[in-house]
C-alpha cells in the first residue's frame, strides 16, 4: 500500500509539474485601437452557441451575462431543431443583443440557419434539400463544423450552394486532440481558462483550403464558430453532450474570451433590438465580418480595403477591375506579427508590422490574415482572418447548370397504381385520362400515433424507366410540402430504393428528376442507380419533412421519361 501511495503521489506531482511547465502564456493585452475617420463601426460578438433549449447548460440570460463579462455586443444562439419552433424576437439582455438561429441535422452534416422564418414543414433530410429550403425562405445558411471528427456532424455536401461555412469551429478543435494532450489542461484551466481553451486550437488547413477554393468562383462567407455548450460529460460516452453527469466546462465566458466575430456596420447600433439584429445579419450575409482570437492578443483592430478605378471595396464586396487594384490593410499587430495577403488562398504579399500595401491586376478572391509569433497550434493558429474582397470576379451564386435538352421522351402511361402505407396512415388516388397522359390526384394522411408513418402511390408499370436517364412531370400540391420521388429495384432478394425530394406548393411547376442525382433512400449514400433494375416507381410522403398527422393532396400530370 505504501509503495502504491508513493507511486500515486509521484504520478500526481509529475502531472502537476507537466501542467505548470506547459502552462499556456497569458494573452497579450494591446492598447485600445484608435479608429480613423471613415473606418466602419465594428461590433464584436459570438456565433453558434447552444443553450438549455438543446444540449447546452445555460439559459439565454446566462449566455448574455457571460458575453457581457467578455466585452461582447451580441450573441447568436443556434440550438438544434427542425426550425419549426418560432425563435424569440431579438432582445437586449444586460446590454448584449441576443439573436436566435437554428442548427439543422441533415444526412450530410449540420446546417446552421440565421434569419429564418418558421417554415411550412420540418426541415431535414438531405443537405441539398435543407440548403434549398433555407434559401427559399430567405434565411442565411452556414455549413457547420466541416472538419469534425464525428461523421454525423461533419459537413460533406460541398457541392451544394450554401451561403457560408465555419472556417473554424471550437468543438471540432478539441475533438481531434489526443487524450494525453487534454490531461494537463485539467490543471491549467483553473489558472488560465481562456488561454487553456486557445491552447487546443490549430490552424484548420483543410477547411481553409476548401473555403479558398469555393471563394475563387462564388461568394461564401467564412465564420468562426464557438459551438459553445458549457458542458463536458464524465461518463465516457463518445459524445460529451449526451452525458447526464457532466461539468459546466469550458464555460461560456472562457470560450467567448477566446475568440469572436467582428462585424463591420454602416452606422453604430441604435439600441432597437429588432433593427440592430437585422443590420448585424445583413452585414454577416455581405461578408463584412472577420474573426479574431482575443485569447492570443486583444483587443484586435483591422481595416482592409481595395481600390480600382476610383471605386473602393471592403471585405465581402465585389470590386470591378478597372485598372490596377491597390489593396491596403492596417491592424494593431503586436511586435513580431505579420500581415499576409492571400489570393485564392495563395500568399501574394507579406508585411512585417501593422501595414500592408499591394498593387496588381490579377483577378481573384483576396483575404487577409494577421499571424503572430508564438501562436498556439500545429500548424499555428492565425490571429485575424478576414472575408475576401472579390477583385475582378463576379462571385454570383452557385446555381446549378441548366439541364441539357432531352434527345428522347416517352410518356409513362402507367394505368395500374396502388397505395402502400403504414398501418394507421391513409392514402387514396384518382387517375384521370384525357387527351394526353393520365393525371393523378394523390391524397395522403400520416398516422398521428405511428412510429414511422408513410403513404406511397406506387406503380410497377415502369418499362420506359429502365432505358432512361431521368423522369419529368408537372405537379402542384394543396400546401407547401416535400414529396419524395423514389424508384425501387431488386438486387437478388433485397429491395433497394433511390430517392430525390422535390418541393411543391399551390403553383404548378415542371419537375425533372435525374437518376444520377438520386440517393439511396434511408442512407442518402451516393450509390449509382442502374435504371435497368428498376421495378417500381413511388411517390412517397413521410416524416422526413412532415409530422405525424400531417396530410395533403398532390396533383401529377404529364409523367414521362427522358434521355
Amino acid at each position: 500500500m505504501r509503495r502504491f501511495l508513493f507511486v500515486l503521489v509521484a504520478v500526481l506531482l509529475a502531472w502537476a509539474a507537466w501542467a505548470l511547465v506547459s502552462l499556456p502564456p497569458a494573452s497579450l493585452h494591446l492598447p485600445a485601437p484608435v479608429a480613423r475617420a471613415g473606418d466602419a463601426p465594428v461590433v464584436r460578438g459570438v456565433y453558434h452557441i447552444h443553450s438549455r433549449a438543446s444540449d447546452g447548460t445555460g439559459t439565454l440570460a446566462d449566455i448574455a451575462a457571460a458575453a457581457s463579462r467578455a466585452g461582447l455586443s451580441f450573441v447568436i444562439v443556434t440550438d438544434h431543431g427542425d426550425a419549426m419552433r418560432r425563435p424569440s424576437l431579438p432582445a437586449y439582455l444586460g446590454g448584449v443583443l441576443c439573436l436566435e438561429g437554428v442548427e439543422i441535422s441533415t444526412t450530410d452534416g449540420h446546417y446552421a440557419a440565421l434569419g429564418l422564418p418558421p417554415p411550412p414543414y420540418p426541415l431535414g433530410g438531405e443537405a441539398r434539400d435543407v440548403v434549398e429550403d433555407v434559401a427559399r425562405l430567405g434565411g442565411f445558411g452556414v455549413a457547420a463544423h466541416p472538419d469534425s471528427s464525428k461523421k454525423e456532424l461533419r459537413w460533406e455536401a460541398w457541392d451544394t450552394p450554401f451561403d457560408g461555412v465555419e472556417w473554424f469551429n471550437a468543438d471540432s478543435q478539441w475533438r481531434d486532440e489526443q487524450r494525453w494532450r487534454l490531461l494537463p489542461t485539467i490543471l491549467q484551466y483553473p489558472i488560465r481558462p481562456t488561454e487553456t481553451v486557445v491552447s487546443l486550437f490549430d490552424r484548420p488547413v483543410g477547411v481553409l483550403r476548401e473555403w479558398d477554393r469555393l471563394t475563387s468562383h462564388r461568394r461564401v462567407v467564412g465564420l468562426a464558430a464557438a459551438d459553445a455548450h458549457a458542458r463536458m460529460g464524465l461518463g465516457g460516452k463518445a459524445d460529451p453532450y449526451d452525458e447526464f453527469v457532466h461539468i459546466n466546462l469550458p464555460s461560456y465566458e472562457s470560450v467567448f474570451r477566446a475568440f469572436s466575430s467582428a462585424v463591420e456596420l454602416d452606422t453604430p447600433l441604435s439600441g432597437n433590438a429588432v433593427d440592430d439584429a437585422g443590420r448585424i445579419l445583413r452585414a454577416i450575409r455581405a461578408g463584412h465580418v472577420y474573426s479574431a482570437f482575443t485569447g492570443v492578443a486583444g483587443p484586435p483592430w483591422l481595416a482592409f480595403a481595395a481600390t480600382s478605378g476610383g471605386i473602393t471595396a471592403h471585405q465581402g464586396d465585389t470590386l470591378p477591375l478597372k485598372d490596377a487594384a491597390r489593396i491596403e490593410a492596417r491592424a494593431n499587430v503586436p511586435p513580431g506579427g505579420t500581415l499576409w495577403l492571400l489570393r485564392n488562398g495563395e500568399p501574394v504579399q507579406k508585411s512585417a508590422g501593422g501595414t500592408l500595401q499591394w498593387d496588381g491586376r490579377l483577378p481573384g478572391a483576396y483575404r487577409l490574415e494577421a499571424r503572430l509569433d508564438g501562436a498556439p497550434g500545429s500548424p499555428p493558429l492565425p490571429w485575424i482572418v478576414t472575408n475576401p474582397i472579390y477583385v475582378g470576379i463576379d462571385p454570383g451564386s452557385a446555381a446549378p447548370p441548366p439541364l441539357p435538352a432531352a434527345t428522347a421522351s416517352l410518356t409513362l402511361s402507367a394505368r395500374t397504381w396502388r397505395i402502400e402505407k403504414a398501418p394507421v396512415s391513409a392514402g387514396t388516388f384518382v387517375t384521370s385520362v384525357g387527351q394526353g397522359a393520365p393525371g393523378h390526384e394523390f391524397r395522403f394522411q400520416l398516422g398521428a400515433h405511428e412510429t414511422s408513418p408513410f403513404v406511397a402511390m406506387v406503380t410497377s408499370e415502369v418499362g420506359p424507366l429502365t432505358d432512361a436517364t431521368r423522369m419529368a412531370f408537372r405537379a402542384r400540391a394543396s400546401r407547401p410540402l416535400r414529396l419524395s420521388v423514389q424508384v425501387r429495384s431488386v438486387d437478388g432478394s433485397v429491395p433497394r430504393r433511390w430517392q430525390r425530394s422535390v418541393y411543391l406548393d399551390t403553383t404548378p411547376r415542371d419537375v425533372t428528376v435525374v437518376f444520377a442525382d438520386m440517393r439511396e433512400a434511408g442512407t442518402a449514400a451516393r450509390v449509382p442507380l442502374e435504371p435497368a433494375r428498376i421495378d417500381a416507381l413511388l411517390f412517397v410522403f413521410d416524416t422526413t419533412n412532415a409530422r405525424p398527422g400531417d396530410g395533403g393532396t398532390v396533383w401529377i400530370e404529364g409523367l414521362r421519361t427522358e434521355r
